[in-house]
């Protein structure tokens, strides 16, 4: 309890503390990447992490006269709700004295997992079909409580979902790294950077991983991303643990 009455916030585990934490930045690259590009293959060209990207599918398909799917139409908002939702709850849990970083990676876990349930309960139905849609919504709410918690329960996490601005971020950080004037600016360049490549080489090996196995399996890749969300929740109780 803070001096004032008020409950003091449960400080956010650090990417700069133990190995685990440097990790899992990595891990959650992987599950947006693999999510991302499931999405995309599955569910009728549906961005799940990049979730701008259906704002341009979706004028591109009004420019050229074609259906929009109405899982894009939803995304965008359903991504800001869960966004706010996730806020709120960030916020009572700080109330309450309850460190909230393992809680939302069991919170995305659950989410992941049921898409995997939902998509795999029947057979394949079409990708506009309700079915498919709630997949869909299911995967971009499990992506915005993943983009939620990175900004307010990781301290110092890159974007795991958002790769132009942290191969910009990263490129930034080399160039300051050569041409810094002082010795503590290159120092903070080169940490920067040391969290930031494996959030790109995450996401790009998430999309590839995703890629391989919706050819394989189908709707069942989604088995990727939510067994690695199931390891990003382990993640979390050794970090909080070790707090």
């Amino acid at each position: 309890m803070a001096a004032d009455g008020r409950t003091a916030r449960v400080s956010a585990p650090s990417v700069e503390g133990s190995l685990v934490m440097r990790l899992l930045p990595g891990v959650l690259s992987v599950i947006a990447g693999s999510a991302d590009i499931i999405g995309f293959l599955g569910l009728n060209g549906l961005f799940t992490a990049h979730i701008t990207g259906n704002l341009i599918l979706i004028a591109a398909r009004i420019v050229n006269g074609s259906a929009v799917g109405l899982a894009h139409m939803l995304s965008v908002p359903i991504f800001i709700l869960v966004l706010g939702l996730t806020r709120l709850l960030v916020a009572g849990l700080d109330a309450a004295g309850i460190a909230s970083l393992r809680l939302l990676l069991l919170l995305q876990f659950l989410l992941l997992a049921g898409s995997l349930a939902l998509g795999v309960a029947g057979p394949p139905v079409a990708p506009d079909a309700p079915e498919s849609i709630l997949v869909g919504m299911l995967v971009v709410s499990a992506m915005a409580v993943q983009n939620a918690l990175v900004q307010i329960s990781l301290k110092g996490a890159p974007s795991t979902a958002v790769m132009t601005t942290n191969v910009t971020r990263f490129m930034m950080d080399v160039g300051e790294v050569l041409f810094a004037k002082t010795l503590t600016q290159a120092a903070q360049a080169r940490r920067r950077a040391q969290h930031t490549w494996p959030a790109i080489v995450g996401f790009i090996a998430g999309a590839g991983l995703g890629a391989a196995c919706f050819a394989a399996v189908g709707m069942w890749s989604l088995a990727l991303p939510t067994s690695l969300a199931l390891l990003a929740v382990a993640t979390g109780l050794v970090a909080e643990t070790k707090a």
